[in-house]
């Protein structure tokens, strides 16, 4: 029997701080759509989201504190001591899934999500060509001219899976101890961050699939491999079901601006990104509307133009490669509906 398919209970687990709450949401949005029954466990990187998630009550969604998560957990808070809050949080990937396979163990399998991921159809195709191995990755399948970027990893952690036996916590806790040795937003030795130690993966466990199905695992990094079209109203990558696109490097610059955050892979034609990079905003958007209905005073999404590696310059010289764009449906302020 092959486990983890539509008559079956989805684990997904995800975490996200405020700067991400929205992108969070509009993930769980499109599991309701697509991947039912589920549950989605959110690992709450401040008080904003925990709070705000236990507020609004959602169903089929288990919100964990960050305090919970780190309490007695000595390893983890000392690596927190010399990590950025990105790097930290890129520590906490492997420990994040272990945690719950610990805590639930009637958990068979749990699939950690990016939360700038949405799904368009259900995953069913995934968890078949995982079938009753441990381990599921995702490459990132570059094009030829973007192979140099294998070295931030050649797969990405987007989208993982992992079985609660034996093989699949032997991942999960070698992952865990070598992000709490190294673990940075920078190339160094062969490592990058959380990501490039799936590399060996293949070769250091058995029973590790690489995903295949090519409606699984599109980025800004690969969808030039591939036909993106509409038929019949819904997306669909070399004729076959588009299951979930990472829309990695999206950013709310204003409410009335966003970039896409491709330009680092090459430009995408205008028609795409409004097929992709519109709907999804405007999903985003109807997100925080929605949220609007439970708590009116509500503001999920963080426009920020200034940040550390985001400038001016930065802004004028995607304007001119075409990759900002207007937030559908503009307003000053979103008040609900």
């Amino acid at each position: 029997m092959v486990r983890g398919l539509a008559s079956d209970m989805y684990h997904f687990c995800t975490y996200f701080d405020r700067n991400y709450m929205a992108m969070g949401l509009t993930l769980y949005r499109s599991l309701l759509d697509h991947a039912t029954p589920f549950t989605l466990y959110v690992l709450c990187f401040d008080d904003a989201v925990y709070d705000t998630l236990v507020r609004l009550g959602l169903e089929n969604l288990r919100p964990v504190s960050l305090r919970e998560f780190e309490e007695g957990d000595d390893a983890l808070f000392k690596a927190k001591q010399d990590r950025s809050r990105v790097e930290y949080y890129f520590t906490c990937t492997p420990s994040w899934p272990l945690y719950l396979l610990q805590r639930f163990p009637e958990i068979d399998l749990i699939t950690y999500l990016d939360a700038d991921l949405m799904f368009y159809s259900r995953p069913e195709p995934i968890f078949r060509e995982l079938g009753d191995r441990s381990i599921l990755i995702v490459g990132h399948r570059f094009p030829e001219h973007l192979r140099h970027h294998e070295i931030y990893g050649v797969y990405n952690v987007g989208l993982l899976a992992f079985r609660n036996d034996r093989i699949g916590t032997e991942c999960l806790r070698w992952w865990r101890e070598q992000c709490l040795v190294w673990c940075f937003d920078r190339t160094e030795d062969g490592k990058f961050a959380d990501q490039k130690y799936l590399d060996t993966w293949p070769e250091r466990f058995p029973g590790v699939a690489v995903l295949q199905h090519k409606g699984g695992g599109l980025g800004p990094w690969n969808w030039m491999n591939y036909s993106i079209r509409d038929l019949d109203g819904r997306p669909t990558v070399d004729g076959l079901p588009l299951i979930f696109f990472h829309f990695q490097g999206l950013k709310f610059l204003t409410r009335r601006f966003f970039d896409t955050g491709v330009t680092a892979y090459g430009r995408m034609p205008r028609n795409l990104r409004r097929s992709l990079y519109t709907r999804y905003v405007e999903s985003v958007m109807a997100t925080e509307r929605w949220a609007c209905r439970t708590i009116p005073s509500i503001e999920l999404i963080s426009p920020r133009l200034h940040s550390r590696h985001y400038r001016w310059y930065t802004f004028l010289h995607h304007l001119f490669q075409g990759q900002i764009m207007l937030v559908p449906n503009s307003r000053a302020k979103i008040t609900g509906v």
